[in-house]
């Protein structure tokens, strides 16, 4: 039986079946390599895994969905590099479970957002927002001030992704709890803000 385009696309199982070859062989033939490199998989120079009370303020950072208007990956575009700083390279994220890039830019990307601004100018700004930007349409989370940072859970959090090959030590895993000691959530999505992408800064 000759293989035709007639054929094929009267044939729904047969044309199912090629798209799903089509689509897997080209795939694999685009991350496959990725693997191997070590630009990927190895982290840059400074990166450091997340404190504890970092590491608290990503998963804050995720429950309030503040991902649904800002990306993290500023782009290699000259346009964006102006803006934002210098663009972002796979080697930051080998310690993210998830990433966080996303594509949604409601608001700024915030990759670079680490040292920019003063701790207070994220509290008032996490608070009410147009008292530091008028204009913007971000809602304001004055709660988080009033919430304790929850220490019951990092060290099972820590040692999860140790499993997953964050190189986090015993000492670190067993001290977690105290680091979060007396912090709020607050301070805890502060501080996570502020690590954003600060590694490539400290090696330049």
């Amino acid at each position: 039986m000759k293989l035709t385009h007639d054929l094929i696309e009267r044939n729904q199982a047969l044309l199912i079946l090629l798209v799903i070859l089509v689509v897997a062989v080209g795939g694999l033939v685009e991350i496959v390599p990725l693997s191997f490199q070590k630009s990927v998989t190895e982290p840059v120079a400074n990166l450091k895994p997340y404190a504890p009370l970092q590491l608290t303020g990503r998963d804050i950072y995720v429950r309030e969905g503040c991902y649904n208007c800002h990306s993290q990956m500023i782009r290699p575009f000259r346009a964006e590099v102006e803006r934002y700083g210098p663009y972002s390279v796979a080697g930051e994220f080998v310690y993210d479970r998830p990433f966080q890039w996303g594509s949604k830019r409601t608001g700024p990307d915030l990759h670079r957002v680490g040292g920019r601004y003063s701790d207070d100018w994220h509290r008032i700004h996490l608070t009410n927002p147009r008292d530091v930007v008028p204009e913007s349409n971000m809602p304001g989370y004055p709660w988080l001030d009033k919430t304790p940072a929850d220490a019951g859970s990092i060290a099972a959090k820590l040692n999860a992704l140790r499993r997953l090959g964050v190189p986090y030590t015993p000492e670190q895993i067993k001290s977690a709890p105290g680091d979060l000691a007396g912090k709020t959530e607050m301070d805890a999505l502060i501080a996570y803000l502020q690590g954003l992408g600060t590694a490539i800064k400290r090696a330049k």
